[in-house]
């Protein structure tokens, strides 16, 4: 081995200890099946920012900020909703996508859109309900066969239908919450206490009853 292919192997070995590991935040697609408890379908993130290896581990859904009779006469006040565990855990993981940062971001911009401190909180059981939420999301990520009107409460088959027009482009999942957590490996950072995504202000948790449910199939 000549000196100068000895000088670059250690280079290249520098560089590789020198560079942080490269990874990406995944956006996983949930759906749960208790119709009295919201929301039905919501989405995680969780992964390694590429620019700056900040962990992420965090959850999004959207749901009316209170459960009455007004849900079925037309648009209320709404809210993000942040899943406990215990809620993941018994949730369905249908699928997943890695995303660019530049899409990371556009997913943290719908966030604060929707979200009542930032954006435009309204919610309406027929046309802004959870899972146009998710709907939203799936958009922006650049994923096709968004549009199932007779699907629009019933995140759990909304979900499937747009897993399988994206097959080629997603990880189709299909597990239930306990499974799918114990399946992923452990973030860099030992606790979550760096996550990027901002989080919302606290709200009431997840669960809340209600006499009214969402059908699916």
């Amino acid at each position: 081995m000549t000196k100068l292919m000895r000088i670059a192997i250690a280079l290249m070995l520098w560089l590789g200890c020198a560079l942080p590991a490269q990874a990406a935040v995944t956006i996983t697609f949930w759906s749960h099946e208790l119709g009295n408890s919201f929301p039905h379908s919501f989405f995680s993130l969780r992964g390694t920012i590429d620019a700056n290896g900040t962990p992420v581990d965090a959850n999004y859904g959207f749901t009316a900020k209170s459960v009455s009779p007004a849900l079925l006469m037309g648009t209320v006040k709404g809210r993000l909703d942040i899943s406990k565990p215990f809620y993941i855990s018994t949730s369905d993981a249908q699928f997943s996508y890695v995303m660019s940062d530049a899409q990371y971001a556009d997913i943290l911009a719908l966030v604060a859109a929707w979200d009542e401190k930032t954006g435009d909180a309204r919610y309406n059981l027929n046309n802004r309900n959870c899972v146009h939420f998710v709907q939203e999301a799936a958009r922006r990520l650049g994923l096709v066969g968004l549009d199932h009107p007779e699907l629009m409460k019933k995140p759990r088959s909304y979900l499937k239908a747009v897993a399988q027009a994206n097959a080629d482009r997603v990880t189709i999942i299909g597990q239930n919450g306990k499974t799918y957590l114990a399946s992923l490996p452990p973030l860099p950072a030992a606790t979550a206490a760096t996550v990027a995504a901002p989080a919302p202000t606290p709200q009431p948790p997840t669960g809340t009853s209600s006499s009214m449910s969402t059908t699916d199939s």
